[in-house]
């Protein structure tokens, strides 16, 4: 079996006497999708910025292509090729699709003393990196606010593939988009799974996540209820997981059935 890319082991992580993550483990392997399902307050969020750096574990090891890692800030976590899109995306809606991609990293030209901005290379590798994942630009210099939810999600994932991801994670990719722009992104995370990184996706909704999904972990209060494969489970039963499993079944059969 393929190492894997990332891997967490027994993460713990508390806030004074709040315990937001209690023994949770979690792997990610080349070219596969992990999908870490979870209702508000099961703890996505602070797994998510243990994983990108954001976070200290109080507790558990971090390993990334086996080797055991302590990141210290998010840098650390991008110098180890791993890249997280966050639901605001961080763009900035009046600038430019090229700036957008390059922020921070614009290709320059050297005249002399003087530096300027590459802007014929910035726009074509915009552009072509755009058309790998599905999204033909008519304009590169056009600004990003004018794309749809769906394309700003392309922008942001094209932009961490380009700059050398090997491991993607994806913050509710899908959870304020309409059915046609949900399936281009899902499009997109099957199109970089197929250029071998691996994908985390992290996400509320169960049929969004069988769609691209590999494997499965549920996490409910700070720990994962299990991690099943693709074929393995319904859409049901992971819903269920999600929800509580014995606590909603008490709960319907105290109300009769219309939970």
């Amino acid at each position: 079996m393929t190492e894997p890319l990332l891997e967490l082991i027994d993460i713990e992580k508390h806030f004074g006497h709040v315990i937001a993550l209690a023994g949770v483990s979690f792997s990610i392997r080349p070219g596969e999708c992990h999908c870490l399902l979870g209702d508000n307050g099961a703890g996505k969020s602070t797994f998510i910025k243990t994983m990108a750096g954001v976070h200290k574990p109080t507790a558990g090891k971090i390993r990334v292509c086996g080797k055991e890692t302590n990141f210290q800030s998010p840098r650390d976590a991008m110098d180890a090729g791993i890249a997280t899109v966050y639901q605001d995306l961080a763009m900035i809606p009046l600038m430019s699709i090229t700036r957008n991609f390059w922020m921070g990293r614009e290709p320059v030209r050297k005249f002399g003393p003087l530096r300027f901005l590459d802007f014929p290379k910035a726009n074509a590798v915009t552009m072509e990196e755009m058309r790998k994942m599905g999204i033909n630009l008519r304009a590169p210099d056009q600004a990003v606010g004018t794309l749809s939810g769906g394309e700003r999600q392309t922008v942001a994932i094209a932009r961490a593939v380009y700059f050398g991801a090997r491991v993607l994670i994806l913050d509710e990719p899908t959870s304020a988009l309409g059915v046609r722009q949900t399936s281009n992104v899902l499009a997109t995370i099957d199109k970089v799974r197929k250029q071998g990184v691996g994908v985390i996706f992290i996400s509320h909704n169960v049929r969004h996540a069988l769609a691209v999904g590999d494997r499965f972990t549920v996490l409910n209060r700070g720990k994962t209820l299990g991690t099943a494969v693709r074929g393995e489970i319904s859409a049901e039963e992971l819903q269920d997981m999600m929800a509580g499993g014995q606590e909603l079944a008490e709960l319907e059969g105290s109300l009769g059935g219309t939970v």
